[in-house]
């Protein structure tokens, strides 16, 4: 027993879907892969030759291998994702067989989803059609990095070479808007078994692989991100009143027992103190796709959905995304309606801002943006009522894709891909009447600058109250001014008596208050001004929106880092006193926390140095970044 787990371990696992057009064959050639590999059993057999009596010609039926549910048998078409496991001495396997049928286009987008390979077959008689590029566009959309293309029913056509070469040259021409790192092409007559696992003597033209051989030896090992760690807390374990173990998947990258990690949304550091597995016990090491439970070195408040990645490697904390969506529900999309978004093992509120375009996937063409419909697919921004820890896509499938939940019934009624951080004229924190768009200056910034002389940014001065970020961001500006650069400073007080004299000072307008001086300053970086801000801004997640909204390229954090200790002994306002006292509720240091940067442009720190010299500091910064001229500091 032993030795057969072992070299079932040393095995690598290959997931591939099927995909088709109806009568395409799909289904007979899964089941001539099951059936001449020997993965059936004999009592499975012995079921199929009766099924095959009663809704044939008696003859054996390959295709009731996956065809299980009773509906399919009836209609004689796949309506469900039929998933099989076989393996072969070389590799082990799970097959997702998929609908051809137009109308469960949804269910196709499901067995594609986590497919290392998709096998799509073309009829030789009918060559390319529809259904085959919408398939293959799904695919290509869905991050399967490989498609081989089955020509079946070769038999039909007398084994011509010349059709093969036909149908092959005119899917490589669609597919060249494909973004699919590998396409092969075999010929193949599933119902006769040629070149699916036997080779054909019928087509001796032909000197490619089998179906099954391409399976069993297409390299797959480097598909898999093991660069970022991100491991989604799916449940937290604890067995007594010292243990505190965090349970999930690994979802890409790898881990070491102390090995220094940070914890999202909390931004609260530790190291790694154990890694357990049942079975197994402790590991050294875990690495994507384990399941494992994962104890840290400090008690830190972790809940399910929270995520632990490295200190240094961080997804995108981020409430908004732009996204590539398949609808999937009868009801179509209700752009008023608030859904809830299912990512990773996190949940929260969600609308759909803007629906950038639909995709025909005939053509791949973009069509007008009207609201999607059952299958349709299209480019959409969306909003989430509180951060989400993304990756792209492209970079990290596990992390890079979510599902919206109809919240009356339920229902999954989409399913998405993360493609990046919105674009800038998409960046809406709430939703917008239709008549309203995003303007566009007649003066480029690129020209902006030109005249300037110098590339526009933010400087984001953050830290605890008193440490300092006023005087430098002060000093700052009038350095630059004095050196010929277009800057203004951007007061929070001044904010708080114009623009936000509605807000207060609880936390929810605390994150207002940020989001339009963002907003502010991302407006002045378009006429060609660096702005210059002092906010104590506390949490992450509010720097990370401020971040978002200006741009990452021109956002350059710095973080005041003056110790708490200095700061309350300065107290110029007797703030600190005041909150001791619990006159002053909320007060950032005292009953409220300050979350560090985790990866700030610069650090500085006015117990170390003077306000003039943390300025030249974060000059040298700005030059390095190009945004300041290397004469600045004189």
């Amino acid at each position: 027993m032993h030795d057969l787990t072992s070299r079932q371990d040393e095995q690598t696992l290959l997931r591939f879907s099927t995909a088709g057009s109806v009568d395409d064959g799909k289904s007979t050639l899964v089941g001539r892969l099951l059936y001449d590999s020997k993965n059936l059993f004999d009592d499975h057999v012995d079921a199929i030759e009766r099924a095959s009596k009663k809704t044939g010609d008696g003859s054996f039926s390959l295709a009731l291998v996956t065809d299980g549910l009773r509906a399919e048998r009836e209609q004689g078409i796949t309506i469900d994702v039929a998933y099989r496991y076989f393996s072969t001495p070389r590799r082990r396997f799970i097959l997702a067989d998929t609908p051809g049928h137009e109308q469960y286009t949804r269910n196709m987008a499901t067995g594609a989803s986590t497919a290392d390979v998709a096998v799509i077959l073309v009829d030789a008689e009918k060559g390319v059609v529809v259904q085959t590029k919408r398939h293959s566009f799904i695919s290509s959309l869905l991050g399967v990095p490989r498609i081989l293309v089955a020509v079946n029913k070769m038999d039909l056509v007398g084994y011509s070479e010349e059709v093969f070469d036909r149908i092959r040259k005119e899917y490589l021409d669609f597919a060249t808007r494909l973004a699919v790192r590998d396409i092969r092409f075999v010929p193949v007559s599933a119902l006769k078994g040629d070149n699916v696992v036997e080779r054909s003597g019928e087509m001796t033209w032909y000197h490619g692989e089998t179906v099954l051989e391409y399976l069993e030896n297409v390299y797959i090992a480097s598909d898999r991100n093991q660069v970022d760690f991100r491991f989604p807390i799916q449940l937290v374990i604890r067995k007594d009143g010292t243990y505190r173990g965090y349970a999930g998947q690994i979802s890409s990258g790898s881990i070491r027992v102390g090995e220094e990690v940070l914890v999202l949304p909390s931004m609260r550091r530790s190291t790694i103190r154990s890694i357990e597995q049942y079975p197994g016990g402790a590991l050294a090491q875990a690495s994507a796709p384990q399941s494992v439970v994962l104890t840290l070195s400090d008690e830190i408040d972790i809940s399910r959905g929270d995520m632990i990645v490295r200190v240094n490697n961080v997804p995108h904390i981020q409430s908004h995304c732009e996204a590539m969506m398949v609808w999937m529900n009868e009801a179509g999309m209700d752009p008023q309606k608030q859904y809830l978004v299912l990512h990773t093992a996190r949940s929260c509120k969600a609308r759909i801002e803007t629906l950038r375009y639909r995709v025909d996937v005939n053509t791949l063409s973009r069509e007008e943006a009207k609201p999607l419909q059952l299958n349709e697919i299209g480019r959409v921004a969306l909003t989430f009522s509180k951060p989400l820890f993304l990756d792209s896509y492209q970079r990290n499938r596990n992390t890079g894709n979510f599902i919206l939940i109809d919240p009356d019934s339920y229902q999954t009624v989409a399913a998405g891909i993360v493609l990046d951080a919105l674009p800038e004229e998409l960046v809406l924190s709430k939703p917008q009447p239709g008549n309203l768009h995003h303007e566009r200056s007649t003066v480029p910034l690129v020209a902006r600058e030109a005249r300037n002389g110098h590339k526009a940014c933010t400087v984001w001065c953050t830290g605890l109250p008193s440490s300092g970020k006023s005087t430098i961001a002060r000093e700052l500006e009038r350095k630059l001014f004095e050196a010929g650069l277009q800057v203004y400073h951007l007061d929070g007080d001044n904010l708080r008596m114009g623009l936000n004299t509605d807000l207060g000072f609880s936390s929810k307008d605390r994150s207002e208050n940020l989001r339009r001086a963002a907003h502010v300053a991302r407006l002045l970086n378009d006429a060609g001004v660096s702005v210059v801000c002092a906010f104590v801004s506390p949490y992450a997640k509010d720097r990370e929106a401020a971040r978002e909204i200006i741009g990452r390229d021109r956002f350059v954090e710095v973080h005041v880092a003056t110790p708490l200790s200095v700061c309350e002994e300065r107290d110029p306002h007797g703030l600190y006193r005041k909150a001791r006292a619990g006159e002053v509720k909320d007060f950032t240091g005292v009953s409220a926390p300050y979350e560090d940067p985790v990866q700030p442009h610069i650090k500085v720190s006015t117990s170390q140095h003077t306000a003039e010299e943390c300025v030249v500091l974060v000059i040298t910064e700005l030059e390095r970044l190009g945004f300041a001229k290397s004469a600045t500091r004189s």
